[in-house]
């Protein structure tokens, strides 16, 4: 197996167990990285007077970290790797490999087996159970599930092709009024905050621990869709466009034996709009708020789901 980026991550769980490595180095008999979901808890950085502003996380399967004070530049496991070694390219990927006893590209024999060489272990991480909600067939007059679905089983929904073609037609219309009417006859939907026998706030029967954010009509979604990903304070739980294609669904989890649904919705709301400075759809307040379902190859889901 050659010595690679992906051979290497395929072997360090994302990258985690190189920066756990490299941490050891200079923080012995310590624990060094508390891991939950995809996001640790600050940890010391040695490269900025050992101070706890060291943020890693995983983003797009990869282990990256930021500084909260700007001590080093932004970057992945392997910049953060090439501050210790003080190597680059493939010399940092041969290094890497040698220091952790990663064992690629050497072909083994019984005494020198991967599984009896040293590993770094940050910490196991075991699969979350993913929430779980009301899913409601077209048109959105119909208020009555049809089922129980998981987010992992939206999440394919979306990035498959059941609804490419009326998400394709959908965003062809330039009348308004006839896209509104479309949507609401051609889409299935969703409700994100939890299970109901009917689709009311009265009626609800389980919470999910998710709520929904609308952006709508925004001019850079690529950007917006980044800076959520890495946003301090709220993990993604999922991220996709909009059925027009010019807005994002933002699905983020909140603890309800801190504060109520809508308690939680107007904070986020002034959050938002003061770090992003946009006014979010007020409609997102009402847990059996209906979220239609279009056709998103690239949509987000969490790592920890899959």
């Amino acid at each position: 197996m050659e010595i690679s980026r992906e051979a290497i991550l395929s072997k360090t769980h994302y990258g985690l167990n190189i920066y756990a490595f490299v941490l050891r180095q200079y923080y012995q008999g310590e624990t060094v990285l508390s891991l939950s979901g995809r996001v640790c808890k600050p940890a010391k950085n040695p490269f900025n007077e050992d101070k706890p502003t060291l943020m890693v996380k995983i983003v797009d399967n990869m282990a990256s970290h930021t500084d909260e004070e700007g001590a080093i530049h932004e970057g992945n496991v392997f910049d953060f790797a090439s501050l210790h070694f003080k190597l680059e390219g493939q010399a940092l990927l041969d290094k890497i490999n040698e220091e952790l006893y990663l064992i690629i590209g050497k072909e083994r024999g019984f005494y020198d087996r991967e599984e009896s060489q040293p590993t770094v272990v940050v910490q196991e991480i075991k699969k979350p159970t993913p929430p779980v909600f009301s899913y409601f067939q077209k048109p959105v007059t119909n208020i009555k599930p049809t089922r129980q679905v998981s987010l992992i089983e939206v999440y394919h929904l979306i990035k498959g092709n059941d609804f490419a073609t009326c998400t394709s037609t959908l965003r062809s219309m330039s009348e308004v009024k006839e896209a509104r009417k479309y949507k609401a006859f051609n889409f299935d939907y969703v409700t994100f905050s939890g299970t109901f026998s009917k689709r009311n706030d009265a009626n609800l029967q389980k919470h999910s621990g998710l709520l929904t954010i609308d952006f709508d009509h925004i001019q850079d979604i690529a950007t917006l869709k980044a800076s959520l990903l890495n946003d301090h304070y709220f993990e993604t739980e999922l991220l996709f466009i909009s059925p027009s294609g010019d807005g994002l669904k933002w699905v983020i989890p909140i603890d309800l034996t801190q504060a109520k649904h809508q308690d939680y919705f107007k904070a986020v709301a002034n959050y938002v709009f003061h770090t992003y400075q946009i006014e979010i759809d007020q409609s997102g307040k009402d847990i059996s708020r209906a979220c239609f379902l279009p056709h998103d190859k690239d949509i987000f889901i969490n790592p920890k789901y899959i």
